[in-house]
Formats: structure tokens, sequence, C-alpha cells
């Protein structure tokens, strides 16, 4: 018997967004248990909004399965991967038999010693993607070992992928839909809805998500919070949430435009988003998908997820901007944790 966990949703906005996606006065939901963050999300959905819109761009989209295999030897697994190289076509045909929406972008390797590590990077449509590699990786394993018989089977999934991990690979190779979101705002607009200055933003950007992250011994992230607003996005649009360990790899960079202003960008090189498949079928997750504007059935393959994956980038760039902005002023974030948690409560 399957029952259901509770959990507060709330849409929050409006959100402006330009560039790859076009959108006005878009509401976006957000399912969380720290009702805190409706209100600092919506705070910088408000001043984005009012200083013209978040711009953002689609940088990369694949989804990636690394298998394992061991060779005898390292030379042999070096001829190998010198002939595999040239039989993308080859490959791509065993590609087409799992799924007609699975198509083979690249193969990166890594040898170590006489294990070969084979991380296969695909477009998955408007799935994220995960059965949908994991299945053509599935009918890649066998036609390998039948065409290089000296090569055996160690797993379908090798680390290298890499799934629900914190590693450097992903934001270098990408995985997912790697989304940069940009937003300048007037002086003006800084002081009246986030109660500080470019100045300050930018400075404690610089020795809170730069340095401080250098001295965490953060990986390939330098970010306040964006693990809270890909969470409730995710909760709320029937993803999976544990992408968030990787997804949460962002990098924040913030600075003062020679007019004065503040330019702030999030960007976010691992969104694992999808707009079909497990978890899609929910009606909630359903309806909001319909209110984000993601189950255009007219569009093209992926458009759905990759608008997706852009409002998921946009509502990080307004949680971060927000709560930056608060942590510039002393005292400001206890004290509106204290009276939204309270409310909620009472």
């Amino acid at each position: 018997m399957t029952t259901f966990a509770q959990i507060p949703m709330q849409s929050v906005g409006p959100f402006k967004l330009i560039g790859d996606v076009e959108t006005d006065d878009l509401m976006v939901p957000m399912a969380t248990y720290e009702t805190p963050l409706w209100p600092s999300v919506a705070r910088g959905a408000r001043v984005t909004h009012h200083a013209g819109g978040i711009r953002v761009t689609v940088m990369d989209d694949r989804m990636t399965r690394s298998v394992l295999l061991e060779a005898p030897n390292a030379q042999v697994a070096r001829a190998t991967l010198q002939h595999l190289q040239a039989r993308h076509a080859d490959l791509q045909a065993v590609v087409s038999q799992s799924s007609r929406f699975a198509q083979l972008l690249a193969i990166n390797p890594q040898v170590v010693g006489n294990l070969i590590y084979l991380r296969f990077e695909f477009q998955t449509g408007d799935a994220s993607g995960h059965n949908m590699v994991t299945h053509a990786a599935d009918r890649l394993i066998p036609w390998l070992l039948a065409q290089y018989p000296e090569l055996n089977y160690v797993s379908i999934s090798g680390n290298y992928c890499t799934d629900k991990k914190v590693s450097a690979v992903n934001g270098i190779l990408g995985r997912g839909k790697n989304v940069v979101c940009e937003t300048t705002l007037p002086r003006k607009l800084c002081q009246r809805f986030l109660k500080t200055t470019p100045e300050a933003l930018t400075d404690l950007h610089i020795k809170k998500d730069l340095i401080g992250s250098i001295v965490s011994g953060g990986l390939r992230t330098a970010n306040a919070h964006v693990a809270n607003m890909l969470l409730g996005f995710y909760l709320a649009t029937g993803q999976d949430a544990a992408n968030i360990v990787e997804g949460s790899q962002a990098i924040n960079h913030v600075e003062v435009t020679p007019e004065g202003d503040l330019y702030f960008s999030t960007t976010l090189p691992n969104l694992i988003v999808g707009t079909v498949g497990n978890g899609k079928g929910l009606d909630f997750v359903q309806t909001n998908l319909q209110q984000l504007g993601c189950t255009d059935h007219e569009a093209q393959p992926g458009d759905n997820a990759r608008r997706l994956a852009c409002i998921a980038g946009a509502s990080a760039l307004c949680g971060e901007l927000s709560l930056l902005a608060a942590q510039t002023n002393p005292g400001e974030l206890m004290a509106a944790h204290i009276k939204l948690e309270r409310q909620a409560s009472s």
C-alpha cells in the first residue's frame, strides 16, 4: 500500500524571465518545510522583475551513465578505446534499440590499471534520463563484450557518471542541464527591495561564497544555499530529489557594474530535471508543470525539460540574492526566521 507524505507548498513570484525562456508574472511552486524560503525567493523574484527580469541561458544538455569493464591489461584497454572512438554510428544503432529519444553525444573514457570507465553522454528528450541512459548502457554492454571478447563486465555503473554524489567531473563535462541565470539590479532597487548596496553584496559574495567555500573545501561550488531552492522546486515538480546533491554545486558571480549597479548571476551546471517519466503522473505535479508552461505537446523534444531547468535556475538565483542581501545586515536573517516560522506554527 502506497501512502503519501504531505509537504507544505506555495507558489511564489511573480517571476519575469528573458533569454531562452520568455515569461512574465510566472508563479513558481515550491514544496518545503522551511517556510521562510517562500517570502525570501519571492523577494528575489520581485526585485528582479522590477529590474527587467532574469536572463536564462541553457549552455548544455546531457545525461550520463558510466559503465565499468575490465581488460587484461592497459595496452588492451588503450587499443579498445582507440578502436571504439571511431564507431559512433554503431554505438548509436545499439542505443536506438533501447529508446527512440536517446541520442549518444559522446564517450569520455578513463583507464585505471586494467579498468575501463566509459562515461556515455546522451540527450534524453523531456525525460531527466536516469532510466533511459541506464537502459541504453544495458544494451551497449553485451554488444561491447561481443565486439571485444577480451573484456569482462564489472558494473553497469562505475561512479564516473556521477549520480547523486559530489564530484568535479559533472561540473567539467556536464550532467543534466547547464543553466546560467543573470540579472542586473539598479542601485536604487537594491536599496529599496533588498535593504543593501551593490558594494555590500559583492563584498559578502567574495568573502562568503568564494573564500568561505575555499576554506571549507567546497568542490566546484560557491553559493549560499542553492540546495534549498532546488529541493523545494524538485519536490513540487516530481523530480528525483536526491539530485540536489550535484545540482547544488552552483557558482555565483557578483560584481558592481561601471554604472554602480549590481550584476548577479548563478550558474548551475548539473540541473537534472524532466517533465515526463516517473513521478510526473501525480495530479499535483501535472498541475504545477502546466502552471509553469512545461507541458506543451507541440514543443520540440527536450524543450519542456529545458524550460523547467531555466525556471529552476531562476528560482535558485532569487533565493541566493535574497539570502545574501539579508546577511549583509546584522540580525536580519534570524529575525526573519523567528517571525515567519512562529507564524507558520501558530
